[in-house]
């Protein structure tokens, strides 16, 4: 009998792309920043365009190409988070309480534990404390990328504990952006916004199908939370939560939004925000930036804080549970390790907490430190712990990926449940 020979993917479909795409990106800003190029380029960054504005009274702010991605392109970012988590939600294994229970633990001692180092080592000085969150991020793409490597030596169901995890900790950002980051409310917008998100949800309810509507009116409800004071970023995760599951043909318009922003959010949104925002003016900077409370308190809890929290709270949740953990202790740690690869989610919370660029530097810093030493960690205790470890890990196959790019559930599942029998 013959073997069927799989199909390798193409260099974009790799789980490890996005994130070499990323880590050239912040080369790149970091070079451009450190070069003759340096004030030309902050300037095209900072510099108000036209003299236009926005938002209204004491919440207004001069429009410029830095504002312009991080409120406008990180927005369909977070659309495409919001679809993943709706998805995860409904159709994946979040809609199993038992079966979620244990990375949701896991999320939230990999948030608790980075924020109280933060809190700990920055409790001196309160106007800091806006910090807190930064280091409770993950960065699910560059986590996920990093992990992949290691190819088959990672056990799957490590691999899926980690992108759960990395979900759930993005769904935990979210409400942190929104409940804590949130300034100079406008009562006219904010009920603008809600009245636009209660038709998409009517919308939903009534069958309406077709994603063109749902755009349309979320990119009103865009502009009410851009004036609102609320962080123009939760329109795309509510647009989300709107987008239609299934429709009669067993088709979901839901996966094939998702599958369409995939690439767009990996190759062009994300590397564009990098480029904005992670690079790092050497000038000036010394031994004292790197010992800033700031560096220290998000590198800090991003290295120790989320192995420990994650670590532990999950195994005390398999000890509440009777469930075991899906890697030995050693993989547990390395996985968890790779959680502290904060990157793109928390320099996004840092530029919210943070808006003087004297407080950028050490953001900066503190999060692509703890990010690389929570990479090259991760990465050597996985290696060392997945040695012996036989199980094939694969990416999504050949069927998967045509099943997500056509929108079908039941071709996922199917051949998804196919693989976990052999």
């Amino acid at each position: 009998m013959g073997t069927t020979k799989t199909a390798r993917p193409m260099w974009w479909e790799r789980d490890t792309t996005p994130g070499f795409v990323l880590v050239a990106a912040t080369v790149v800003s970091f070079l451009l920043l450190n070069s003759a190029f340096g004030d030309a380029f902050h300037d095209l960054l900072e510099n108000q365009i036209a003299g236009l504005v926005v938002g209204v009274g004491a919440g207004a702010h001069p429009l410029n190409l830095h504002l312009a991605i991080n409120d406008g392109l990180m927005v369909i970012f977070f659309l495409y988070v919001g679809l993943e988590l709706k998805r995860e939600t409904v159709e994946g294994p979040f809609k199993n309480p038992r079966e979620a229970a244990l990375p949701l633990a896991g999320a939230i001692g990999g948030m608790l534990v980075p924020a109280l180092i933060y809190v700990a080592l920055n409790a001196q000085e309160p106007a800091y404390l806006r910090g807190w969150a930064i280091p409770a991020a993950t960065d699910i793409a560059f986590a996920i990328g990093v992990m992949s490597l290691l190819g088959p030596r990672v056990p799957g169901g490590l691999r899926l504990f980690l992108l759960a995890l990395a979900i759930i900790d993005d769904l935990g950002a979210i409400l942190v952006i929104a409940v804590f980051y949130s300034t100079q409310l406008t009562g006219g917008a904010l009920g603008g916004a809600a009245a636009l998100f209660v038709v998409m949800l009517l919308m939903n309810r009534a069958g309406v199908k077709m994603l063109l509507p749902y755009w349309i009116l979320g990119v009103a409800m865009w502009g009410f939370m851009l004036i609102s004071g609320v962080h123009a970023t939760i329109a795309g995760v509510l647009t989300a939560m709107t987008v239609p599951m299934r429709r009669p043909d067993g088709r979901s318009p839901l996966v094939a939004a998702e599958h369409t922003l995939k690439y767009w959010v990996q190759f062009a949104i994300m590397p564009i925000f990098a480029l904005a925002n992670a690079g790092v003016v050497l000038a000036g900077a010394g031994l004292e930036t790197l010992l800033h409370p700031i560096a220290l308190g998000i590198s800090l809890g991003l290295v120790i804080g989320k192995p420990v929290g994650i670590t532990l709270a999950a195994y005390i949740a398999c000890a509440a549970l009777k469930q075991r953990a899906p890697g030995t202790l050693a993989q547990m740690l390395g996985m968890a390790m790779l959680a502290g690869i904060g990157f793109t989610m928390s320099l996004f919370i840092g530029n919210l907490a943070f808006t003087s660029a004297e407080l950028a530097t050490p953001v900066r810093f503190g999060v692509l430190g703890g990010s690389l030493v929570s990479a090259v960690a991760g990465l050597l205790v996985l290696w060392w712990a997945c040695q012996r470890v036989s199980v094939a890990h694969e990416t999504l196959g050949p069927e998967e990926e045509k099943a997500e790019s056509q929108g079908v559930f039941e071709d996922i599942d199917a051949s998804t449940e196919q693989r976990l029998k052999k």
